[in-house]
């Protein structure tokens, strides 16, 4: 006797970029400001399969991959995207989100995932894409002026050296994520570079070796709006400083 088993997979692709070739279901962004200003942000999503309706699920984890409910939550929790059409979902703060530092970023994971229609096809395989965005709390007390976006505070950066590696001390109240690291300005990603998250006030050391960067490490870095600009540094002695004129503009 044959049975007839449908099967459905679930891949959970812990995606960097939202619009992925793979998704039926994208996002507008590839992070989420968090304004603590504001009582909620709303992020546009989009069904990019102009024959089937999906449905999109959202939910908020911490730091270490745990489901949250508080202090924020998405809104809502399930929706259905018709095909080819728009939505929102919205990420609310709750009154908790209050007790977060309010003197640096809080660092959260916002998830949504693509349920497809159920198939009438039996032995049908169908594949659910799940796509995971940095999502940064940033109280009011640190809003960035416009000044700031016109000489950004990753331009604070420096380098210290640390037996055979540089540290990369960030003194600000800000995430900044390193995605690349070159010993010229045009050239290839060093050997050893894995992309980092610094956090706000803190410090990490780079895979790559000094003698490996150099005495003039390049460094990019995802600012605000999913750019990629590079930060020039030059380095005296056992520290180096960002060289702003030879830094890219803000991307």
């Amino acid at each position: 006797m044959m049975l007839t088993t449908r099967f459905t997979l679930l891949v959970l692709a812990l995606l960097a970029l939202s619009d992925s070739a793979y998704a039926a279901v994208g996002l507008d962004r590839t992070r989420v400001i968090f304004d603590g200003g504001k009582e909620a942000t709303s992020v546009n999503i989009t069904n990019n399969n102009t024959q089937l309706p999906y449905l999109a699920q959202g939910w908020i984890e911490d730091e270490s991959g745990k489901k949250i409910t508080s202090p924020l939550i998405v809104l809502p929790p399930v929706q259905r995207l018709e095909p080819g059409k728009q939505s929102q979902v919205k990420v609310q703060a709750l009154p908790a989100a209050k007790s977060l530092p309010q003197d640096r970023e809080t660092v959260y994971y916002f998830n949504l995932r693509e349920i497809p229609p159920r198939s009438e096809k039996a032995n049908t395989l169908q594949i659910a894409l799940q796509t995971r965005i940095k999502l940064f709390y940033r109280p009011q007390a640190i809003t960035p002026s416009q000044q700031d976006f016109s000489n950004p505070w990753q331009q604070k950066l420096t380098l210290t050296r640390e037996g055979e590696h540089y540290k990369v001390n960030n003194p600000t109240p800000y995430y900044v994520t390193l995605v690349d690291a070159r010993s010229t300005k045009e050239g290839k990603t060093v050997a050893g570079f894995e992309p980092l998250m610094v956090p706000p006030k803190g410090a990490l050391t780079l895979g790559p070796t000094i003698q490996a960067l150099g005495k003039t490490p390049y460094l990019a870095y995802v600012n605000d709006y999913g750019g990629r600009p590079v930060l020039a540094f030059t380095c005296t002695g056992d520290t180096c400083t960002v060289d702003v004129q030879a830094s890219t503009p803000t991307q």
